[in-house]
């Protein structure tokens, strides 16, 4: 007779002999070691190379103008990033929309934008001024009753040009993110939602989204790690950013290599701080799909 025990027992033996071992790759610890003994002995060779100056490192590591620039720095990546996401949602929304004119908007919108070179992009944005002199209100039953008028280089600053052109391009390569963690979504659920009588709107941010952050959040991070570092483009037009700060100092000490390094120190730190974050979001979105273990 078969007693409970005996039956735990069996099921415990059948799930034991159904588990493979794991293959055992002693090579990719070997090649682990050899990649880390080389990271390692570049970066000990820049740090010990005499043309260095270790003392400027440290002088200006912790300058007021470099942590203003690491400031400025994180600033116009999430500034940059959450308006670069709001308008890539409304891009994604068109794409997948039934109208062919918003279709068409949407799809313009992202094969112009990623057509052009961030760099061109932010350029532009910087030189405004050069095609509008000024922003008028006007008066509509009056055009020659001016309201309020602002100057376009006092309106768009050098860091307010940076936002834009950075969010502008950010939003089509979000938009694309965001519609393909929109479309991983199964249409049942849209199907099932509007069965229990929600609304489009309702059924986006109740049913869909949620799901789709899965798909949306890893590539997300990635692009905001990759904010952080194009970033330092705006320098081209003085945007405040850190790698504008440590070119200003560099222009009076002629320390060029140190304050690159110091960039480089400071950069390393912002994306690995951000790098940490992702995986910690990604980690808690993904506890309801881990399977538990036998």
């Amino acid at each position: 007779m078969t007693t409970a025990v005996d039956t735990q027992r069996n099921t415990a033996l059948a799930s034991a002999s159904d588990r493979v071992a794991a293959k055992r790759h002693p090579w990719r610890l070997v090649f682990g070691i050899a990649a880390t003994a080389v990271v390692i002995w570049g970066a000990l060779g820049l740090w010990l190379n005499p043309a260095l100056d270790h003392q400027t490192i440290y002088k200006y590591l912790t300058a007021g103008s470099i942590l203003s620039g690491v400031r400025n720095t994180i600033v116009l990546a999430v500034i940059s990033m959450v308006i670069g996401t709001v308008g890539g949602f409304l891009v994604a929304v068109m794409r997948l929309s039934s109208n062919p004119v918003l279709r068409a908007i949407g799809f313009g919108y992202v094969a112009l934008i990623r057509s052009i070179p961030l760099l061109v992009l932010i350029l532009f944005m910087g030189n405004l001024a050069l095609f509008w002199s000024r922003l008028d209100i006007v008066n509509p039953f009056n055009p020659n009753e001016i309201w309020v008028s602002w100057s376009m280089n006092s309106l768009v600053t050098p860091f307010i040009a940076s936002i834009l052109a950075l969010a502008i391009n950010e939003a089509a390569y979000m938009g694309e993110v965001i519609r393909s963690g929109l479309r991983s979504v199964d249409q049942g659920q849209r199907e099932a939602a509007t069965a229990l009588g929600l609304g489009a709107t309702h059924s986006m941010f109740k049913v869909v989204l949620p799901q789709a952050m899965r798909v949306i959040l890893p590539p997300a991070g990635s692009q905001f790690v990759t904010m952080i570092k194009m970033t330092s483009l705006v320098s081209v037009i003085a945007g405040g950013d850190l790698l504008t700060e440590a070119q200003n100092i560099a222009a009076t000490n002629l320390r060029t290599l140190e304050l690159l390094v110091i960039a480089s120190a400071w950069y390393l730190l912002i994306t690995g701080i951000a790098t940490v974050g992702q995986s910690i979001l990604e980690h808690r979105l993904e506890r309801g799909q881990r399977k538990v273990s036998v």
